[in-house]
């Protein structure tokens, strides 16, 4: 039964509206949007629902596999995203906000609620 089911993720928003003009807009994803939510992608669907009392994930929320991570950062940074700047023991983020080392290169961006996103190559 459970196994049969096609799942997918959801997380919060505060405003669906501004959810649509940013994935939309600035990501550039196909997103349908009802009254009580807003689905991103065709094939494989993420709703994000209204919360008043929204409070940001302190986790990568959704990740976006892209060919070339630097062009996609460039792309980014040139509509207005600013990426994360870490620097820990065990996790350091380049002058771009790329981690380069063990793994994939990837680079975390925030939406406009706070929910921590990323893209990664492979």
């Amino acid at each position: 039964m459970i196994k049969q089911s096609k799942v997918f993720s959801s997380f919060s928003v505060s405003d669906l509206k501004k959810a649509e003009q940013f994935y939309s807009g600035i990501l550039e994803m196909e997103v349908s949007l009802d009254e009580y939510a807003l689905s991103l992608g065709a094939e494989k669907k993420v709703m994000l629902y209204p919360k008043s009392n929204h409070t940001p994930a302190s986790f990568t929320v959704l990740n976006f596999p892209v060919d070339d991570i630097e062009k996609a950062v460039d792309y980014l940074v040139a509509k207005g995203v600013v990426f994360e700047s870490y620097n820990e023991p065990d996790l350091k983020t380049d002058e771009k906000g790329i981690m380069r080392g063990e793994g994939p290169l990837i680079a975390w961006f925030k939406d406009p609620f706070g929910n921590i996103l990323s893209i990664l190559q492979e």
